[in-house]
């Protein structure tokens, strides 16, 4: 089958959340061929196996069947396969909006996520613009960073290995602000499932054309 169509059939298995997506290309021949025929996505290569990671944001699919069509135009055959998708975690706001402490909120937005969660961007929106020197001396060990939105904080959360603090470190620093009196709502932004961190620390996220 040709490596065009077999894109085409992985694609219209993934579910309808997918981000990105990462695929293995083994060609029945030489593979420096079909390596330079695919130099424009920059793939990794173990062996004879040419690994792609293709993003669905802007033209990256479309660049993908492009170049898988320039591997059947040459006739350069070999196996499509896919190795692992990232896919977007629904934002999640109700639950941990009505708890009563900060520990009650991320408590409760941790168990709004679905099962596989590996990425979060979270965020403390405080209740007073007097709460946010000492809230950020109490999160400093998750690293966050002022919200250019609201009166509070940002940062990052990882359920495995990567950027970001681990959920049980975020929630120690939760309970110091409570025993303190800080209030405000706890908020996840934006969250990824199954992300693996292949030579990086993790995912980034662009808002407002920042890096976060």
């Amino acid at each position: 089958m040709r490596a065009v169509d077999q894109w085409g059939e992985i694609e219209n298995d993934l579910d309808a959340d997918w981000t990105a997506a990462r695929l293995s290309f083994v060609p029945e021949g030489e593979t420096t061929e079909a390596a330079a025929i695919l130099a424009p996505i920059q793939p990794g290569r173990v062996g004879d196996e040419l690994k792609i990671h293709v993003s669905r944001a802007g033209s990256g699919t479309e660049r993908l069947r492009n170049l898988l069509a320039r591997l059947d135009e040459r006739r350069v055959w070999g196996t499509l396969t896919l190795t692992g998708v990232d896919a977007e975690v629904p934002t999640v706001r109700p639950a941990a909006e009505q708890a009563a402490t900060l520990v009650d909120a991320w408590d409760a937005a941790v168990r709004a996520l679905p099962p596989g969660w590996s990425d979060l961007l979270c965020e403390l929106e405080l209740d007073s613009s007097d709460h946010l020197p000492r809230a950020a001396l109490l999160g400093s060990p998750f690293n966050p960073t002022r919200s250019a939105d609201v009166v509070g904080l940002r940062f990052r959360v990882s359920g495995k290995a990567g950027y970001g603090a681990s959920p049980g470190m975020v929630r120690r620093c939760f309970e110091r602000m409570d025993a303190e009196g800080l209030t405000g709502t706890v908020t996840v932004l934006h969250g990824l499932s199954d992300t693996e961190n292949v030579v990086t620390q993790g995912p980034v996220w662009r808002l407002a054309g920042r890096s976060v």
